[in-house]
This record gives C-alpha cells, sequence and structure tokens, in this order.
C-alpha cells in the first residue's frame, strides 16, 4: 500500500450499503486512495458475511436490512452535510438514497440503478415498468437543473461506468486511425456529432471471462464471479438496447418506449435468453447474452443527434456477455427452471484457480471496420494488485474508487451518469488496476464464416444490421 499516494482528503463520514464481493473488494481501494481514517468508515449490511474484511479496515458495522420502512430511521442519523453514500446493495431503492442524501447534504454514488426489493419481477407490473429504462427516468427525474445540489453519480462501476470512459477513448483512437482531424470534445453534443462523423453504426459491450474455479457448478446452483443475485435479477428483465438510426429491421419482438428518451428499445423476451453474435481480441468470435444494462441506454442517448424515434443519428448500442462458464450454465438452469433462481448461490473469488475478464468496447462501421478498446485482466493480476478481488470485481471496484473520488473532487453536480462526465480525469485513476489495455482493429463482422448449411434471413447489404448480430 505504501507505493500509493491518497489522491484525495476527505473529512466526513463514509457510509458504504452493502457489502458482498464489491463492497469487500473496494473497500482496500478507497483506503489506498482517500486520506481518511478507520472511524470515519460505516458499513451497513443486511448480515455478517464478510464483516470481517471491514474490520481489518477498522470500520464499524450495521448489520441491517434496509427496508422502504426502516431506511430513513437507520441511515438518517449517520449522514450529514460533506458526509458520503456508497450504495453497493441490491433491492435498496436508488431514487430512496438519492432523495435522502440530497436532504442531509451528503454524495452519491452507486453502480447500478435498483428498485426497492421485488421491483424486478413484478409479475402484475408491465415489462416497460420493469426495465433499466424506466429506472433511469425516474433517477433523472431528481434533476434539478439550476441547484447546486450534492452530486450523486449514477451506474459508476465497470458496466456501467468504466466503458462510458473507455468509449471515449476508443472514438479518438478511431478518428486518429482514420485521419480524422479532432479536437479533444468538450460537449455531450460534440461527442455524438465525432462519432456520427466517423459512422460508428454499432457499439457491444463485448465482455467474455474464463475465470474457472477449483470446484464446479453442481445441479441446483447458481455460480458467477460477481454477485449472484444482482446477474440473476438482470438476466431475468426484458432484453434492452439502444435501438440506432441505421437500423431497417425492427424486431419482431421488440417494443418501442412511449416517454423518455426514445434511445431504446426492448424486447418481449428476458436478456438471459437472449444472444448475440459479437468479437474480443482474445476470444475471437463468440455468442452473448444481451443483458440489459444502464449503459445500453445511457449511451444511445448520449450519442444521440437529433430526438425523438427517428433521430438524424444514433448508434445501435448493448451489451454482449459471455460470463464464466460456470455462469452460463447456471443461466441455462435458471431458464429450465421457468426463472425461479436456485436455493444454493455461490460467488467465485478465492478459489478462483485460472482465467481473465475481457472487458471493453467494440465500436463497428467505421473506416477501419471494428476496433475493440479495453482491459485484459486475469486472476494472477488482480491478486497482486489489490487483495479482496477477483479479476471482474476489481474492473467494477476500480471505477467505483475514482467515480468517488470524482465526486468528493466535484461535490455539486447533482444527478450525474458516467457519459456526462470527464473521461480523462477518472480513466487515469483506473488504469492501475485495468491489467492489459489493449486496442484491436479487426475484419470480423457478424456475418463472417456463417454457415451455408443453414437459410439464415440476414441482411448481406449491410452488417451491422441488429437482425445480422442476434442468434436466432
Amino acid at each position: 500500500m505504501s507505493e500509493f499516494r491518497a489522491a484525495h482528503e476527505f473529512r466526513g463520514r463514509l457510509v458504504l450499503v452493502g457489502f458482498g464481493c464489491i463492497g469487500q473488494g473496494v473497500l482496500s481501494l478507497l483506503r489506498r486512495h482517500i486520506d481518511m481514517r478507520p472511524e470515519q468508515l460505516l458499513v451497513v449490511t443486511p448480515n455478517d458475511a464478510g464483516t470481517e474484511v471491514a474490520r481489518e479496515h477498522g470500520a464499524q458495522c450495521l448489520l441491517a436490512k434496509l427496508t422502504p420502512q426502516n431506511y430513513r430511521e437507520l441511515l438518517g442519523p449517520h449522514l450529514s452535510e460533506g458526509d458520503f453514500l456508497l450504495n453497493l446493495a441490491v433491492d435498496v431503492s436508488t431514487v430512496a438514497l438519492i432523495a435522502l442524501c440530497r436532504e442531509r447534504g451528503a454524495l452519491y454514488l452507486d453502480t447500478c440503478i435498483e428498485p426497492w426489493a421485488g421491483g424486478y419481477l413484478d409479475p402484475d407490473l408491465p415489462l416497460a415498468a420493469r426495465s433499466n429504462h424506466a429506472l433511469r427516468e425516474s433517477a433523472l427525474a431528481l434533476r434539478r437543473p439550476g441547484h447546486a445540489d450534492p452530486t450523486a453519480v449514477l451506474t459508476h462501476g465497470a458496466n456501467p461506468g468504466l466503458v462510458s470512459h473507455l468509449l471515449k477513448q476508443a472514438l479518438l483512437d478511431v478518428a486518429a486511425a482514420t485521419g480524422m482531424p479532432s479536437e479533444l470534445p468538450q460537449t455531450r453534443a460534440a461527442w455524438a456529432h465525432l462519432a456520427q462523423a466517423l459512422d460508428v453504426r454499432v457499439i457491444h459491450i463485448a465482455e467474455r471471462d474464463t475465470q474457472v474455479g477449483a470446484r464446479r457448478k453442481v445441479p441446483g446452483e447458481f455460480v458467477n464471479s460477481w454477485s449472484v443475485k444482482a446477474f440473476a435479477d438482470e438476466a431475468r428483465q426484458p432484453a434492452e438496447l439502444g435501438w440506432g438510426s441505421h437500423e431497417r429491421h425492427f424486431p419482431a419482438d421488440g417494443q418501442r418506449h412511449a416517454s423518455g428518451s426514445r434511445a431504446s428499445i426492448y424486447l418481449h423476451r428476458p436478456g438471459g435468453s437472449t444472444r448475440v453474435r459479437t468479437w474480443t481480441p482474445l476470444a475471437g468470435s463468440f455468442h452473448g447474452f444481451l443483458i440489459t444494462h444502464g449503459e445500453s441506454i445511457s449511451i444511445a442517448d448520449c450519442f444521440t443527434v437529433g430526438a425523438g424515434e427517428q433521430p438524424t443519428y444514433r448508434p445501435t448500442v448493448h451489451y454482449a456477455y459471455q460470463p464464466c462458464d460456470d455462469a452460463v450454465l447456471s443461466l441455462h438452469e435458471l431458464a429450465a427452471r421457468n426463472w425461479v433462481l436456485q436455493r444454493e448461490r455461490r460467488v467465485l473469488k478465492d478459489e478462483i484457480t485460472s482465467g481473465i475478464d475481457e472487458l471493453g468496447v467494440l465500436l463497428m462501421g467505421h473506416r477501419r471496420g471494428a476496433y475493440w478498446y479495453g482491459t485484459q485482466l486475469s486472476i494472477g493480476q488482480a491478486r497482486a494488485l489489490c487483495p479482496h478481488n477477483s479479476a471482474t470485481s476489481l474492473q467494477v471496484t476500480a471505477a467505483v474508487m475514482a467515480g468517488v473520488i470524482w465526486a468528493m473532487r466535484n461535490p455539486e453536480r447533482g444527478v450525474i451518469e458516467p457519459d456526462d462526465m470527464p473521461f480523462d480525469e477518472v480513466l487515469p485513476l483506473c488504469r492501475p488496476y485495468l491489467g492489459n489495455v489493449v486496442g484491436a482493429y479487426t475484419d470480423w463482422t457478424p456475418l463472417q464464416g456463417r454457415s451455408r448449411l443453414f437459410e439464415e434471413d440476414l441482411d448481406s447489404d449491410d452488417p451491422w444490421q441488429f437482425k445480422n448480430f442476434r442468434v436466432t
């Protein structure tokens, strides 16, 4: 720890809500990069799992499950002006916590916009109301232009979060490689016009996790390299994607939203049963799950030129994720159980024996074809860089740490998304923890190598149509 110098001095209380694999993994980074005393730390968690890690750092622990009925009573006494609430919990309302922090003058950051328990899976709610589009709109409704509200950073983990900063660097890389002179864009509109000028039609958040544990999955068990509950919840939400202006084949099971940004659509099927073709440098071509994620919507919205359902320009944006092999098996079993989550659940961390998490942005359609830019982080690198982390968790915790520091340095920005933050301030804070950061061009398209054994309904005139990516 002595090789790092604290990047920010903080004198308030830091309240960490939720202490699963991300909470345990981020604590060392926060202590390493933020100058604060142990007595400034409070961990709020529903059980004592992992609390020994909190006590290693001298943090106090409050064992309590937050509900709509008790969260104000439990958190209110611990939040004052200048304090920070770091929300890493599932089943705790983002909107409720931001409102509380605003009342108390406290800063806020989370990695996902969450409803209260049951909100993702309420069968009485229409699909649109269970979407990340709806959750995002509810959080953005808290914005008050012209007010110097305490900074509340939405969705700043690896993805959503880090990938928005990787995307901006990737756009600059493509601009340089194609000979397009460009000053560093300073506004949201300028970034959108740069992507339009480059003719970036499709953006995948393309991720392949190859980490393997010493003990393999058994029937009736859900195994994952990060939170089982969070992954199972998002896999059971409707698949969502930002819908590009170049698309000419609207999905038969697709649906537009009736309000909000109109930048995204959703499918009448869960992301855990929807697959798409994608590519990363080490894995090559593979089938990923089209899991709904906040960045699919916020990036599409941020990079829109024009407005409404027929913008002048917008890329198609979505997550394409192949998790670790045991998680793939777990998803197949979950689907076969009619989406009833397995009773036994296990997060891989200390038992991981090998593997990497390859996470980046894949920009397609420009003059160089396709360009992937991201992080290739092995389990060995992750353990050497920071305790209590896997390759997957460190990509998240590094971005959490960077977002917390940025919010502390910019305490009156109100509700803000990763796409509105300066990538060149945030990315350098993450960079020491990302392993190999790689940019790679490829001639891969979703039409490449398709078998003639099957008659497929493809658009051979434009490889970048969503129907060509989707596995049917």
